[in-house]
């Protein structure tokens, strides 16, 4: 099953906390893609550092609920704590697509609820995976529009797999 996991990170070395967690996700699955670092603002909680974000994309075989459960273990294994809701963070790992499932539990849904409204998630997202489709049909390039007001920058991040895809 292909999966897209959004990775985001403003402390610390930012690049170096992503690739570190893109190692840790190496052996959730095959990485097929993975997108340009991109410099964003936080939301939210805006008195914060700007974030490095970016989009991986595996082929998996765990399921929805498995695959989130090992993201959570990767961010604590990574020294994340979690505090204020949208505040600074070491490593964020968020699942935001999983083949065409739509699952809601009580601590997964899938899709992401709040992705569609954030050009963080979709920018790095249409890069390395062009014809991702909601489950509602919708083709992800499609949301990007309503995001266009949104800052995102492509940064340098030494070591990262710059817009690979496989």
């Amino acid at each position: 099953m292909r999966a897209a996991i959004a990775l985001g990170a403003n402390l610390g070395d930012r690049a170096a906390n992503l690739f570190d967690a893109l190692e840790r996700i190496r052996v959730l699955g095959r990485v097929v893609a993975s997108s340009s670092v991109y410099e964003t603002a936080p939301q939210g909680m805006v008195d914060q550092e700007p974030f490095y974000n970016a989009v991986v994309v595996v082929e998996t075989d765990l399921d929805p609920v498995e695959l989130v459960g090992r993201l959570l273990d990767i961010e604590r294994e990574m020294g994340r704590m979690r505090g204020r809701r949208w505040g600074p963070r070491l490593i964020d790992l968020d699942l935001i697509l999983h083949g065409d499932h739509s699952i809601r539990t009580p601590s997964v849904e899938v899709p992401h609820p709040r992705y569609r409204q954030r050009r963080f998630v979709l920018e790095p997202l249409v890069e390395v995976w062009p014809d991702a489709r909601d489950p509602d049909g919708t083709p992800v390039a499609d949301l990007l529009g309503a995001v266009s007001d949104q800052m995102v920058a492509p940064v340098a991040a030494p070591g990262w797999p710059r817009g690979s895809r496989r």
